[in-house]
């Protein structure tokens, strides 16, 4: 089996995460008892599929269909054109994943009631959570939009992604790159798991989710973190960062609370401007 591949395989094993220690769990096919990578029916079968049906891969990415998984199956198991030497933005047929100017200036959002007693701890974690980023960049700009509450769901048209409550193990929080159709466009929150995640706070964990929605990557599917490889649609901003907020602390991180460090706000910096 070519190098690629073996790691192919070994992605596809390890990207099963524990909700207790990681920010997400998504059921990944493994690979079989010769070293083999899994056809793309057994990756379908043992993929978790979030509530609203679509797959979710690489621990809190979307893939909202299956022929979107089929794509990102295929990525997986070709061959890179080139090593990548050394924040990462994902890359959609070569082009950077990233929201307009404008539109990154009035990324607006709505969080659901549905939390119930937790809808103002996610509020408050969200707003943490964004403020991270608008520090980093004055070109960036989330707004929560709270009349929008009441009916927070995709079919809001009045917002651009909606903040939501699922009951799911699989994961703390997953979330969307701007390339996602509005049908699929939105965090999802298990509240519980998101308020008891020991030393990685709330606001961290959103501003991770968060760093999705503006088009960034795991950083640990860079070579350089020698685990947990992901696929070859990125493009880097800065060096490899071990402690970047977008690096899971499992996957060789050097950071235990995932908090942002200078690098990841070099990184927004470059893709959106300062």
């Amino acid at each position: 089996m070519s190098r690629s591949l073996a790691r192919t395989a070994a992605a596809v094993a390890g990207t099963t995460l524990a909700v207790t220690s990681a920010l997400a769990a998504t059921a990944s096919a493994a690979p079989t008892g010769d070293g083999t990578v899994p056809t793309f029916q057994e990756f379908v079968a043992s993929t978790f599929q979030d509530e609203d049906k679509g797959y979710v891969v690489n621990g809190d990415e979307p893939a909202t269909s299956q022929g979107a998984l089929r794509q990102f199956y295929d990525t997986m198991v070709a061959e890179p054109d080139t090593a990548i030497d050394g924040l990462i933005v994902n890359t959609v047929q070569g082009r950077d994943d990233k929201w307009s100017g404008p539109q990154a200036l009035n990324l607006t959002y709505c969080v659901s009631t549905k939390f119930g007693t937790d809808y103002s701890r996610v509020v408050s974690a969200m707003t943490a959570g964004v403020g991270q980023w608008e520090a980093a960049s004055s070109k960036v700009d989330f707004v929560h939009v709270p009349s929008a509450d009441g009916s927070c769901t995709v079919r809001n048209s009045t917002v651009l992604f909606s903040v939501e409550p699922t009951k799911t193990q699989q994961y703390i929080a997953r979330a969307f790159f701007p390339s996602t159709p509005k049908s699929s466009r939105n965090i999802l929150v298990n509240a519980r798991s998101l308020f008891s995640a020991g030393s990685w706070t709330p606001a961290n964990i959103m501003a991770h989710e968060l760093g999705h929605t503006l088009g960034f990557r795991h950083e640990h599917t860079r070579p350089e973190a020698g685990t947990c490889f992901e696929d070859n649609n990125w493009r880097p901003l800065t060096a490899y960062d071990s402690a970047s907020i977008m690096h899971y602390p499992q996957c060789n991180g050097s950071s235990d609370d995932l908090s942002m460090t200078d690098k990841d706000r070099a990184g927004i910096r470059a893709l959106y401007g300062s």
